[in-house]
């Protein structure tokens, strides 16, 4: 029995390099694969129960290790929906069947419907996005999650509904002065309107300020035009202590030349104050934009995904979810460099970029495959070595097998 165990052991070794060539090969061959974590081939002994006087050889065993959890290198790239993750976690994406996998390869490019798309033809997960409010996160699975969709609509204009308008009104001012600036606002169409606001000294420490459409502002009699009028209340300090603090527009429907509409506009004036020093209007700030086409998208480090128009404003469409094990390495590998949760892995957990154990976003980049070309060499040339060894002791058990065998002629 012994010579049929040492060519039995002998093929066991053998089998057992040749799976560590093969996973040699395969790293070698995903070297340059966007995300691709190396694999590696661990061995365990086989040991066979063995009886006084004689011994049972055993053999090896092989066991497929993954290096999920080892960051590889970061490249930098010129598109900005390339995305890297710096820490923890893995994107969300979702196959032909509407399956859910987690990746690290982040070459994502919009397709022809306008879904983030990697090269393997996996889409992009991600939360719908409201500027200011943070979407719900289902931690332990992946509702709500949706495709995320940059697909170009064309012309983009928004009406303007609230701003902000800030100034200094000089407290040195007699009663009856005025002083005045201007805000820019956007109608339903998206045409530029001028709104002035007039400040005028009341009394000490009162002022009132008056918002005026400039193309149909008239003193009258009878005055029109005016579209709200406050008064402002200082204390000693100069501090605005009027409240609310905003002013509340009246709309303006059906505008003469255009048919567009200009919403009721809610203005903050928190910021203004009365100190002794010239009126110093801050310039003041609204929501809405002109008519502007996609110029290109952008991504924070958050994971919140902006449409970029041609005017420079940034419309956030989503927020990239991200989603993390508790024992990355086990996760199980599948074709498209993806992977999915293992009966080792533990449960999925899903959040945000910057949040929990989770590292932040970088867009403009890549990770790179953690594959190290002269540790793979190395171990192929330690492979080949041992498989020849392994084949010496095969052909030796066969060769005094057949001395055995001869001993009867």
């Amino acid at each position: 029995m012994s010579l049929y165990g040492m060519m039995r052991t002998g093929g066991s070794g053998m089998n057992a390099q040749a799976n560590r060539l093969g996973t040699v090969a395969e790293n070698i061959a995903n070297a340059n694969t966007t995300g691709y974590k190396r694999a590696s081939t661990e061995f365990s002994s086989l040991i066979l129960p063995t009886s006084n006087g004689s011994y049972n050889s055993g053999g090896v065993e092989t066991k497929v290790r993954y290096s999920i959890s080892e960051q590889g290198p970061t490249t930098y790239t010129t598109s900005g929906t390339d995305m890297a993750i710096n820490g923890g976690g893995f994107f969300v994406v979702a196959g032909a069947d509407g399956s859910n996998f987690l990746t690290r390869a982040g070459a994502f490019t919009p397709d022809g419907e306008g879904n983030l798309v990697n090269s393997a033809g996996y889409s992009l997960m991600g939360y719908e996005y409201e500027e200011g409010v943070d979407p719900t996160v289902v931690v332990n699975g992946f509702g709500g999650l949706k495709k995320v969709n940059l697909a170009d609509g064309g012309l983009v204009a928004s009406g303007s509904t609230k701003g902000a308008m800030g100034a200094n009104l000089n407290s040195a001012d007699a009663v009856g002065t005025e002083s005045s600036t201007s805000l820019s606002v956007f109608d339903s169409q998206g045409n530029e309107r001028l709104l002035d606001f007039v400040y005028k000294k009341t009394g000490a420490n009162a002022w009132t300020v008056e918002v005026r459409d400039r193309t149909t502002y008239s003193a009258g009699p009878p005055v029109v035009g005016v579209l709200g009028t406050k008064a402002l209340a200082f204390n000693a300090s100069g501090e605005l202590t009027t409240t609310p603090t905003t002013i509340t527009t009246t709309a303006m429907p059906g505008l003469s030349g255009t048919g567009a509409n200009l919403a009721s506009l809610t203005i903050d004036l928190g910021e203004t104050t009365q100190l002794g020093y010239k009126f110093d209007p801050d310039g003041g700030e609204i929501d809405g934009n002109a008519p502007s086409k996609v110029a290109g998208y952008q991504i924070d480090k958050e994971g919140i995904v902006y449409v970029k128009y041609e005017n420079g404003k940034l419309d956030p469409r989503y927020r990239v979810a991200l989603a993390s094990v508790q024992s990355p390495d086990n996760l199980v590998p599948q074709s498209g460099n993806v992977y999915s949760q293992g009966v080792d892995s533990g449960v999925i957990v899903t959040g945000f970029a910057g949040s929990g154990d989770f590292g932040s976003i970088q867009s403009g980049a890549l990770e790179g495959s953690n594959v190290d070309i002269a540790n793979e060499l190395t171990a192929m040339i330690e492979s080949q070595r041992s498989y020849t060894a392994n084949s010496k002791v095969f052909q030796t058990g066969a060769d005094l097998l057949d001395v055995l065998v001869n001993l009867k002629r």
